[in-house]
């Protein structure tokens, strides 16, 4: 019987000890790159053509660090050979689905409804197409760096918890109560998946689907 993706893992990929003091070099430097590029992206005004800038530059920042970092492995199923496509696009849409739920209640609530239009007023502006270019190719970039560099340079430590702490800690650069809770949710899930198929498939699948699910669903609710 397979075990379900929360709770299966697969065989950790021993690494040659200079192959994991390069990832962890290249993950401590790259995070307090993307950090930065992210709090500042993120405080420029809604419409602000810097804003889109900054985040392509905080992707390619994010990719190129996971690149640098050493290998990357895009994952099976548990207990299969095939790799976790449908599992990554089923995570991502569910996923999304429940923080539209959530939205619903949110934006009865008012200061939560204030954190949550102050993100997705950046979605609000510019081409619909740029936006959701944006959204999806950051998401991915996120993941290849979290999800693989970073959960890769963890080894043993505990890397669910502690790269989804270190997830929530970079998002919060923004200074965001909201983008640090969907990071703690999100980054939670893509761990969980990472570990149960022992690669970045899955997790970028995910963000990549709630990405989409967020950038075109959220505005509307919120009257945007």
């Amino acid at each position: 019987m397979i075990p379900p993706p929360w709770r299966a893992a697969a065989p950790a990929v021993e690494e040659a000890r200079k192959v994991v003091l390069r990832r962890r070099i290249t993950v401590v430097a790259v995070l307090v790159m993307g950090a930065a590029l992210q709090a500042y992206a993120l405080s420029r005004h809604p419409g602000d053509s810097s804003f889109y800038v900054f985040t392509l530059i905080m992707a390619v920042v994010w990719s190129a660090g996971a690149v640098l970092s050493g290998p990357l492995h895009l994952g099976r199923l548990p207990g299969s050979e095939r790799r976790p496509v449908l599992l990554g696009i089923g995570a991502g849409i569910g996923l999304g689905a429940v923080f539209v739920i959530g939205g619903l209640i949110a934006r009865l609530i008012p200061p939560v409804r204030e954190y949550v239009t102050a993100v997705l007023q950046f979605a609000d502006q510019g081409a619909l197409a740029l936006v959701v270019f944006i959204t999806v190719i950051n998401g991915l970039a996120e993941e290849l760096f979290f999800r693989g560099a970073l959960y890769s340079a963890l080894g043993g430590h505990r890397p669910v918890p502690v790269s989804t702490a270190i997830y929530f800690v970079a998002v919060m650069a923004a200074g965001n109560p909201m983008l640090g809770f969907a990071a703690i949710v999100l980054g939670a899930v893509c761990a969980l998946l990472r570990r149960a198929t022992g690669g970045v498939l899955a997790p970028m699948l995910t963000h990549f689907f709630w990405g989409l699910v967020m950038v075109l669903a959220l505005p509307p609710i919120f009257g945007l």
